[in-house]
């Protein structure tokens, strides 16, 4: 590749299309972002409605050092762009029973868990001991691999420490291993579902997560997540970085193994242009690029290969407006109010829409009152759902929403359905056609064993030497801090390949 101009192409203004664009361009190459929605961000853009911002997808800050790295490659702090705020607390959970704030200090935490469970407040500190080593390990080394080779993985602290990051051991033996009751359990094993599985498919590595939760700590960015997308674009125009919206790829041209150029139509002239380029990136849906892309005798995996893969969940999510004020109520809250065990085989082992599912509602506006009209108040809801399911009705979606307002007005004391002056959903059909989702997933593939690392689809194509890809279906894997590092990772990958050749 040493004859190349070094242009790239990127496929996608997401968190990873957006990291990987940076780097590229930090590294002296030409880049241009296609993306095919009117804005940045991808599943984190946000809209505007009626004096409500409701930003659309990810909703949880954590791993602030994460993007504080991410900011320093550039010369520039997180405080350049948005000001943070630690919640506390840092969530609410509510169970059948009762209701646990989880507080952000961590004293007042292990009195919490030392009040329901006599020595649950030591058997913490050994279980956040061993998470830290997780997370410096796990977010300091394992996460930065491009996943190309097992040679990759032969580091010393890695190599000796390798029994105590846990690999092997399930995340519900771990954290049965130190805790016995079980709204503790539920409270412990709940940051893996971020990742896409079950605790029993999780591995116990991956308490990681409970390190960044406990001790990192729940943020929010001023003005809701999509600071950190509008951010990041500055630093893209900073980088010079060029970005064409409203623009979506439907063909990627190859000859002899090599990427040549990739034709878009604009959404809303239908104007074709087509980009050539010496390298491209793809930051959307790695299958949609794979097998709608692509000839199929250029797509690196086939059909059966990605029906036998685990997706993480998909979701039904409802953007809500209220025209007055609730009370007592926490930024996030976990309503873990039934049976977690029939909802979890509703979404992985028996596929099925769920009969009294578990849900998640944001309250953003008790935090920041910019997402709101004043005296009114912004929800985000979301119920996690098996990935595939067929059936997507708006009287489906009616339904699970009546549901989950009626639980919230039992579990909060306080009327909403009445004063509910905006109503948006979200589910499998539009992740479908809002961002190619393979099977409407929202979170990408599953973080089991048998995916992890050099098995999650690989982010250089087996097929096509100038294609790359990055996001929540390869390397690192699904969340907001993971794809800022994927993009970080496939851009060292296409630097150091271009140099080396």
């Amino acid at each position: 590749m040493s004859d190349i101009n070094k242009n790239v192409v990127v496929i996608g203004a997401g968190f990873a299309g957006l990291s990987a664009a940076t780097f590229l361009a930090k590294k002296g190459w030409n880049v241009n972002v296609i993306e095919q929605h009117s804005m940045p961000g991808g599943r984190a853009r946000k809209f505007e409605i009626n004096g409500f911002v409701f930003d659309m997808g990810p909703s949880w800050y954590w791993m602030p050092d994460v993007f504080e790295k991410y900011f320093s490659k550039f010369g520039k702090k997180v405080s350049d762009y948005y000001k943070l705020l630690r919640l506390d607390p840092s969530y609410t959970v509510y169970f059948d029973k009762t209701h646990w704030d989880l507080p952000a200090n961590y004293e007042d935490l292990k009195q919490l868990l030392e009040s329901v469970e006599p020595g649950a407040g030591n058997a913490l500190d050994k279980f956040m001991d061993e998470a830290k080593f997780k997370y410096d390990v796990g977010v300091g080394k394992l996460v930065h691999k491009p996943g190309q080779s097992l040679l990759e993985f032969l580091d010393w602290e890695v190599i000796k420490g390798v029994f105590k990051l846990d690999v092997f051991k399930s995340m519900k033996k771990h954290v049965a291993h130190f805790f016995k009751h079980p709204y503790i359990k539920s409270i412990m094993e709940f940051p893996v579902l971020f990742l896409g599985a079950l605790p029993e498919h999780t591995p116990a590595l991956y308490s990681l997560m409970n390190y960044a939760d406990i001790k990192g700590g729940t943020w929010y960015p001023e003005k809701g997540m999509y600071s950190i997308v509008n951010a990041m674009y500055q630093v893209a125009l900073e980088q010079g970085v060029k970005f064409h919206f409203n623009e979506e790829v439907r063909k990627i041209e190859v000859v002899n193994g090599i990427a040549k150029t990739c034709s878009t139509i604009n959404k809303t002239t239908k104007e074709q242009k087509e980009y050539s380029f010496d390298v491209v990136v793809g930051a959307g849906d790695y299958h949609h690029i794979e097998t709608k892309l692509l000839d199929i005798k250029y797509q690196s995996y086939s059909q059966k290969y990605w029906d036998s893969r685990l997706m993480a969940p998909s979701s039904i999510l409802y953007y809500v407006g209220l025209n007055k004020k609730l009370t007592g109520v926490s930024h996030h809250n976990l309503f873990f109010d039934t049976d977690f065990g029939v909802h979890g085989k509703e979404i992985y082992t028996q596929p099925n829409w769920p009969k009294e599912p578990l849900f998640y509602a944001s309250v953003p506006s008790v935090t920041d009152a910019t997402v709101a009209p004043e005296g009114q108040e912004n929800l985000f809801l979301l119920i996690p759902i098996a990935a595939g399911l067929k059936g997507d009705t708006e009287a489906l979606r009616d339904a699970y929403f009546d549901k989950i307002i009626k639980r919230m007005e039992q579990r909060w004391g306080q009327s909403i359905s009445e004063s509910i002056v905006y109503k948006k959903s979200f589910a499998v059909s539009d992740f479908i056609s809002e961002y190619h989702s393979f099977k409407g997933n929202a979170y990408g593939l599953a973080n089991t064993l048998m995916q992890t690392a050099i098995l999650k689809p690989s982010c250089k194509s087996k097929k096509i030497n100038n294609l790359y890809y990055t996001g929540q279906l390869t390397v690192p894997g699904p969340g907001v801090p993971p794809s800022l590092i994927s993009g970080e990772v496939v851009a060292e990958l296409v630097d150091k390949n271009y140099n080396s050749n």
